[in-house]
């Protein structure tokens, strides 16, 4: 069992998280600021429930502003730095990560799988597969249609642009893993079925978020992924 304090600061970790993501999500769809790049649509609530209000004043900044609403309102608005456009290159890599990794260790938790008697392996496998396939996808909603390419092209070219960034996030985030595995809690081990747990894995995405910043600048800068 964690400790009575890290269980109470997970809940309100979580809801603050579920919180920002459903007011992006009501700002998005009610209030009409509507993405010109479908897939960001999703990108920022995911990004939300790991960032937490951080994901809020980085839409509000830079996301609410790219919306037809917005700009019909105050105008076109001026280029963002290039350290935006990497953060939102890396949060648009970790928009699928997060939702693989969540779908993956549910259920790894709930089949019970295990390697050399320990969970950790299957969740690193599971984690990794999924998050690779959702991360292609939602490359391939970014890449396809500004590219005009078909599903295979399109396919094609999402995992050149994804599958080293994806890989550059999971590495932060299976490093946070093994800290929580082997030194935070060597056993018992913390589960998916536990708050304390989610809240360690928030944090696990934000290494993850930094350790793929460089991988994204440079496909960026290269032409190899396209800014977001």
């Amino acid at each position: 069992m964690p400790p009575t304090w890290l269980t109470a600061v997970a809940w309100c970790s979580l809801a603050l998280a579920f919180a920002c993501a459903g007011w992006i999500l009501v700002d998005v769809y009610l209030r009409g600021f509507r993405q010109p790049m479908g897939v960001m649509e999703a990108v920022w609530p995911v990004t939300a429930l790991y960032f937490g209000p951080v994901a809020v004043w980085a839409y509000r900044r830079w996301g609410r502003v790219r919306s037809p609403r917005w700009q019909k309102r105050h105008g076109p608005p001026d280029d963002p730095p290039r350290w935006v456009t990497t953060a939102l290159g890396v949060s648009h890599c970790g928009a699928g990560c997060t939702l693989g990794d969540v779908a993956a260790e549910f259920a790894v938790f709930g089949a019970g799988f295990t390697l050399a008697g320990v969970a950790l392996l299957p969740e690193y496998i599971g984690d990794f597969i999924l998050a690779l396939a959702l991360g292609i996808v939602f490359q391939y909603f970014a890449i396809a249609p500004m590219r005009g390419l078909g599903l295979r092209e399109g396919l094609t070219q999402a995992a050149k642009a994804d599958v080293l960034s994806l890989t550059a996030f999971e590495v932060g985030l299976f490093g946070w893993m093994a800290l929580m595995f082997f030194v935070f809690f060597p056993g018992p081990h913390l589960h998916p079925d536990e708050a304390a747990y989610w809240f360690l894995m928030q944090i696990g995405m934000v290494a993850g978020f930094f350790t793929a910043w460089p991988v994204n600048s440079w496909l960026i800068r290269r032409g190899i992924k396209e800014e977001m």
